[in-house]
């Protein structure tokens, strides 16, 4: 382990931290990173918002020695800014993404990382868990999902998380088929999971993810098929009361899934929810209902026309804060 650890401070919008944190651990190969600070608006309470994302790279450390460690991580923000940039974001959504670097002692980070995390409760029923808190349940029907905050996109503290989980709760029929598109850390396909679902599949276009999203699920007694290499399909005492054993995770997009399922979750960009809008209908069974997140109010137009150009109909929005989730259903 290296003597020291690299803190990388970056100015961003609060509302884009997860989508940011997926950036670093993807290009940075950071261990941690938390939410440093909470969002400040101008005395006119106009969307000026600003916070820091602490970024730790330990393992890691050794690759990012000397001079250019600067330059190295200026060009990876800028390169990823411009590419959200093409996507819809503005420069006010995004934040300014300046960042400073500091070199630390490495005994503390990861305790002061851990020190920011907390239990979520996303409603009465679902409650998301540090994996390395104690955590005993309110009522005897609560759903607990426990995760290790910062391991891939997806860590229920994100309110673009937390409409998917609630619409989970609210609009999937039991022993449903389910698929998550964009499943990150696998929160939203272990919801399913705990919730009923008899068949959950979860796929992303980042192969970083899937073994991640597998380890999520073992740990919270989903099985998985195929099993994580040295690992089985039996559940895991303990961590969760689920009982399905078929969820899959894989390296696929919506254009090539040629199953269909009954009830779907898309928590990605805007922009790309519009792109792909046909392709997730495609994938719905008839009467099927689908969530669709990661859409910031002021782009709700975008998806919107998306939704009626390809005839679904919209059931139900569902807003947290800036964020909204829309509810649609394929009409038989």
């Amino acid at each position: 382990m290296a003597e020291n650890y690299l803190e990388i401070q970056i100015k961003i919008n609060p509302e884009m931290a997860d989508i940011v944190s997926e950036i670093c651990f993807e290009n940075l190969l950071c261990e941690g990173v938390v939410l440093a600070e909470e969002t400040y608006k101008d005395l006119e309470m106009v969307a000026t918002t600003e916070g820091t994302l602490k970024v730790f790279i330990s393992k890691g450390f050794d690759n990012f020695r000397g001079e250019a460690v600067q330059v190295i991580v200026a060009d990876i923000l800028k390169e990823q800014r411009e590419l959200l940039k093409t996507r819809g974001f503005s420069d006010e959504e995004l934040g300014s993404w300046e960042f400073t670097l500091t070199e630390k002692p490495n005994e503390d980070w990861s305790k002061k990382w851990k020190e920011k995390w907390d239990v979520t409760h996303v409603s009465d029923r679902i409650t998301v868990v540090p994996d390395w808190l104690e955590y005993t349940p309110h009522r005897e029907d609560e759903v607990i999902i426990r995760l290790e905050p910062g391991c891939a996109f997806g860590t229920g503290t994100h309110q673009t998380t937390q409409l998917c989980m609630k619409a989970i709760e609210k609009y999937m029929p039991k022993c449903a088929k389910m698929a998550d598109i964009g499943t990150g850390s696998g929160i939203l396909a272990i919801c399913a999971a705990k919730f009923g679902a008899k068949e959950v599949y979860g796929c992303d276009n980042d192969p970083t993810v899937i073994d991640v999203a597998k380890e999520n699920a073992q740990k919270n007694g989903v099985g998985i098929y195929p099993p994580l290499e040295g690992g089985s399909k039996s559940m895991i005492s303990g961590w969760g009361n689920a009982s399905v054993s078929n969820c899959r995770f894989e390296l696929n997009t919506a254009d090539k899934i040629t199953e269909k399922y009954d009830f779907i979750c898309a928590n990605i960009l805007h922009n790309v929810l519009a792109e792909i809008m046909g392709d997730l209908k495609a994938i719905m069974n008839d009467g099927a209902m689908m969530v669709l997140s990661g859409i910031l109010d002021e782009k709700k137009p975008v998806v919107l026309e998306a939704i009626r150009k390809y005839n679904l109909k919209l059931l139900q929005e569902m807003h947290q804060e800036q964020w909204v989730a829309l509810v649609v259903r394929k009409e038989i």
